[in-house]
């Protein structure tokens, strides 16, 4: 099975080809520039393996949360190739892609929402690429990250990176340890994807769409 996943939803572009178990992945520095690089990404990692658009079996990406403008841009671009090429497709949630890139199994993830909140959600690993939601998904201020019990859980993403302090603060001996440097990569919504793609869990082009979790991104002067 050979699976395209795009991942824009954070300051960096990522594209990766899931081709017989093997995953080969690009990623760049984007800022804002996602919608001008990624077209030319695709062409490029699917020119080094040898293939067309044509051979595809499927197309994922990250689905969000994430920056509002970022995930439209993966979205919009896996739905315009997956219709042109009638092709299925898979959304997968950035917050479990960053969960797949630690090698532990209880993962607490915690990615900067900016406005002083974070995305949040906590997972337990079942199997390579199949992940048990402990904690949904979830828009939050970081002292008030939903409570997880027992130990040995590992933190991951830009919300630790932002909030070291207030999160470790938060969950005490609970967190084992947090990890650094993490963000949703395209490599890992490709491992997901595969997953998604062997249990039917796909869908028509015209009828993906992101994750948001925050539908409000100003607040009205009588609100604030």
């Amino acid at each position: 099975m050979k699976i395209l996943a795009l991942e824009t939803s954070t300051e960096y572009c990522s594209v990766a080809l899931s081709r017989n178990g093997q995953v080969y992945d690009k990623e760049v520095y984007a800022g804002n520039r996602h919608s001008e690089i990624l077209l030319s990404m695709i062409r490029e990692l699917l020119t080094e393996n040898g293939l067309t658009l044509h051979e595809l079996d499927g197309i994922a990406f990250g689905a969000g949360p994430g920056s509002f403008t970022g995930l439209r841009i993966a979205c919009g671009v896996a739905q315009g190739l997956a219709y042109a090429l009638n092709l299925p497709v898979a959304g997968v949630n950035t917050l479990e892609a960053i969960a797949q890139s630690i090698r532990a199994r209880k993962i607490i993830v915690a990615l900067d929402a900016r406005m002083s909140e974070i995305y949040h959600a906590a997972y337990d690993k079942l199997t390579d690429q199949n992940w048990q939601i402990i904690s949904p998904p979830a828009l939050c201020l970081p002292q008030h990250a939903p409570q997880c019990d027992g130990e040995e859980w590992q933190g991951c993403g830009s919300g630790f990176d932002l909030y070291d302090e207030i999160l470790s603060t938060r969950y005490g001996n609970n967190l084992q340890k947090i990890y650094h440097g993490f963000r949703p990569r395209a490599k890992e919504i490709a491992q997901l994807a595969l997953l998604k793609f062997s249990n039917g869990q796909t869908t028509d082009a015209t009828k993906a769409s992101p994750i948001y979790i925050r539908n409000k991104v100003a607040l009205k002067e009588n609100e604030r």
